[in-house]
């Protein structure tokens, strides 16, 4: 993994992790026990909030301060560099979102058989990790624990463990089908995903950089957010009629993906779905699509065509931004709003046309595009208007009948 998408992957997690824990209103009074910092549950035991420690083997307590410990909680291990060796004791039934994240050097980690939930991105970036056991007591996994977990090639489950399974090294879900993880050391150039999986879980082909083409079966509904973030070396994607729903960011900078199918099965595209695809083409939006999500394309520099069908009511916050590519673009007549910076620096943008449907453009929806650029616009429309307001080059035709 490349040092750069590692620092933008991190990136997304820190993000992420600001977002979806929000500070309670009564925090809970917060305890010191040598290196672990720690709260008191309603239970009576102890939730590790963080570890300040620099030991490399770590045997964690059972008990701090006479509490038992039973839960490790989100990023308390997180960014703890020197740590080799960690021994989770068996009072622990839950480890938290983010709980080791980056530890770098972190190459073993035992987890009890008393672990009942393991938490979204647990030891994500743990570039040292090869290997990993998963006691059949985890009744509840989040979304890829592993991911950027460049040596990681081992993650072992029971054949007759109750909620998980492993296929090929793969990660899946026994309850609802999703596949959790594939890991990104794997040396494969390819993978088929089993007939009978129903989703694609977040984060779970991020920053496999091996990877050039995945097989997607016609039981696959879902693709999670970031499922294929930074597949660097993945040129082509075809979606299956199944699928209905593409998360945020699927697959942002897939920068070889050259071409992607998208059938008309699907009717939500999450927002950056395909921002950074520097090798991106052309792409055509199925008419079951009703809005250009927030970034969509963004950074996609070698887009040069676009199909906007005329589903589409809106397009987002910086749905081009950047694609420096495109010289021209249709809007269609279902479109009624267009987003702030919708078409910043696409400076070779020579033409576009807006339809009188459009309502409300934002601010600097066409900044930053080249010198000649002229707007078609209906006489006596919003869009007009628009353009006598900040200066903008167009041409005015009258409204259709």
């Amino acid at each position: 993994m490349s040092k750069r998408l590692c620092t933008l992957l991190l990136a997304l997690v820190t993000l992420l992790a600001l977002t979806a824990f929000p500070a309670a209103a009564d925090a809970p009074e917060r305890h010191t026990s040598g290196d672990y910092r720690y709260i008191v549950l309603e239970n009576s035991m102890a939730e590790i909030t963080q570890y300040t420690g620099q030991d490399g083997s770590l045997v964690i307590p059972g008990t701090l301060d006479g509490k038992r410990v039973s839960r490790i909680g989100d990023v308390a291990f997180s960014n703890c560099s020197s740590l080799t060796f960690v021994t989770i004791p068996d009072s622990v039934t839950s480890i938290g979102n983010y709980a080791f994240s980056t530890c770098d050097a972190l190459a073993s980690v035992t987890i009890p058989d008393s672990v009942t939930v393991l938490g979204n991105l647990a030891f994500s970036g743990c570039d040292s990790l090869a290997g990993l056991t998963i006691p059949d007591s985890v009744t509840t996994i989040g979304a890829n624990p592993f991911v950027a977990c460049s040596k990681l090639t081992d993650i072992l489950v029971s054949a007759d463990h109750p909620t998980l399974s492993v296929i090929d090294g793969v990660l899946f879900t026994k309850a609802d089908q999703r596949l959790v993880c594939y890991p990104c050391a794997l040396t494969a150039e390819s993978c088929a995903i089993p007939q009978g999986i129903k989703a694609i879980g977040d984060f779970a082909f991020s920053s496999c950089s091996s990877l050039t083409a995945v097989t997607i079966p016609d039981s696959i509904t879902t693709i999670g957010d970031l499922a294929f973030y930074g597949c660097s070396s993945l040129t082509s994607i075809t979606l299956p009629d199944s699928v209905t729903s593409i998360g945020y960011r699927a697959f942002s900078s897939c920068s070889s993906l050259t071409a992607v199918t998208i059938p008309e099965s699907v009717t939500s595209i999450g927002d950056g779905a395909f921002s950074i695809c520097s090798s991106l083409t052309a792409i055509a939006i199925p008419d079951s699509v009703t809005s250009i999500g927030i970034y969509a394309f963004v950074g996609c520099t070698s887009l040069t065509s676009i199909t906007i069908p005329s589903s589409v009511t809106s397009i987002g916050y910086g749905a081009f931004v950047g694609c420096t590519s495109l010289t021209s673009i249709t809007i269609p007549s279902s479109v009624t709003s267009i987003g702030d910076y919708a078409f910043f620096d696409c400076n070779n943008l020579t033409a576009i046309t807006i339809p009188d449907s459009v309502t409300a453009i934002g601010d600097w929806a066409f900044a930053d595009c080249a010198a000649n650029l002229t707007l078609t616009v209906p006489r006596g429309s919003f869009a007009e208007q628009y353009c006598k307001d900040r200066g903008l080059k167009y041409t005015s035709t009258s409204a259709p009948d």
